[in-house]
């Protein structure tokens, strides 16, 4: 016999407060683990062990919750229990409701203490000081490749990568009005308006391009004229009170960016191996014939897969170039130690940037 609403609600009620006495209890067990952490002087954050928690979680859920509702819910449990003990303190470029601040809030859950930034040079200089723990910075976009200024930033940067977020970017063109009549401008991050341009070009090919430092500030502009557009997340139109004038306007449907996730190695040592990782290098070799494929001979002879290799100019006037690395696996497996072994043998520069759990 089908039971009647208000029966189910009751059930519902009910199954919620054994949650809350559930979460309560978790709540409390994070805390002497962070008790024992304070007297160890151990990390508040590990993220191979919560990824390790979600992806044991992910597998052996068996009920009806899809497998990203799964990491979205116990990633927010996990960002309350962290705050307990001491939020983490997170430098993004903002304002608030840029795709940086989703990500970071992919990555620690929402329980943080926000650190918007005016440019990624800032996210570094904040996350450096220490007046962030953790930044978090665009790197790579699949249909525009990598976000060249945070790749020249690591170069000599005392930070390293300690894990990634792959987000799923749909952008949208907001305006004061819900139509696409009368638009003179739009207001962009670069990568945004590269993203776009086929849209753009389709649907408002009159209307100046403008770049500006993140699209939330695009989406902040937007609102101070009926007569520009900005392209942002629906987040950063709700912040602005925008109308979404067109949904994914962007170039590529599956269109995705990955962010790393940045801090100085005394605030985190590289995480254990989780069983899903990756390692991200900066490489330079010796100006002669064969030196470029010389590098990857070791990663063939040692069975390790390489899933990124960028260049980027050494800026020295001597046509010189480091190139970006990104390896599967953790050094503490004996090929990919022998494989990095033998690769730095080879470098005229050698340089990891970070150890961590790749993102999904």
């Amino acid at each position: 016999m089908t039971q009647t609403l208000g029966a189910l609600r009751i059930q519902i009620d009910a199954v919620d407060q054994e949650l809350l006495a559930l979460l309560n209890r978790r709540a409390a067990l994070a805390g002497e683990v962070g008790e024992i952490k304070r007297i160890d002087g151990s990390p508040v954050f590990r993220p191979e062990r919560e990824a390790q928690v979600i992806q044991n979680l992910q597998d052996t859920n068996l009920g009806p919750l899809k497998r990203e509702n799964v990491a979205t819910v116990w990633r927010e449990v996990m960002s309350a229990c962290r705050a307990l003990e001491a939020p983490q303190r997170v430098a993004y470029l903002g304002p608030a409701g840029t795709f940086s601040e989703e990500a970071a809030f992919r990555f620690f859950g929402t329980s943080i203490e926000c650190i918007p930034c005016n440019s990624f040079d800032e996210v570094f200089h904040a996350t450096t000081a220490g007046s962030a723990q953790y930044g978090v910075v665009p790197v790579e976009n699949n249909t525009e490749g990598v976000v060249t200024r945070s790749l020249d930033l690591f170069l000599n940067s005392p930070l390293h990568i300690v894990g990634e977020v792959s987000l799923l970017v749909r952008h949208n063109l907001l305006r004061l009005s819900n139509s696409l009549e009368d638009i003179e401008v739009v207001c962009a991050h670069p990568q945004a308006l590269a993203q776009c341009h086929i849209w753009l070009t389709t649907h408002l090919p009159h209307a100046e391009r403008r770049a500006v430092s993140s699209n939330a500030e695009g989406a902040r502009l937007a609102a101070t004229n009926p007569a520009w557009a900005g392209i942002a997340s629906v987040q950063a139109g709700s912040q602005f009170g925008l109308h979404v004038a067109a949904h994914a306007v962007q170039n590529d449907a599956f269109n995705r960016t990955r962010f790393s996730i940045i801090c100085l190695p005394q605030t985190l040592a590289a995480p254990e191996a989780s069983g899903k990782d990756c390692v991200s290098l900066i490489v330079s070799v010796p100006n002669k014939p064969g030196a470029v494929h010389d590098i990857l001979v070791p990663l063939k002879t040692h069975g390790v897969s390489m899933t990124r290799f960028e260049s980027r100019p050494a800026k020295s006037g001597q046509w010189e170039y480091y190139f970006y690395i990104d390896l599967q696996g953790h050094p503490s497996q004996p090929h990919v130690a022998a494989a990095l072994q033998d690769l730095q043998s080879l470098c005229a520069f050698y340089k990891v940037l970070g150890t961590y759990p790749a993102a999904e």
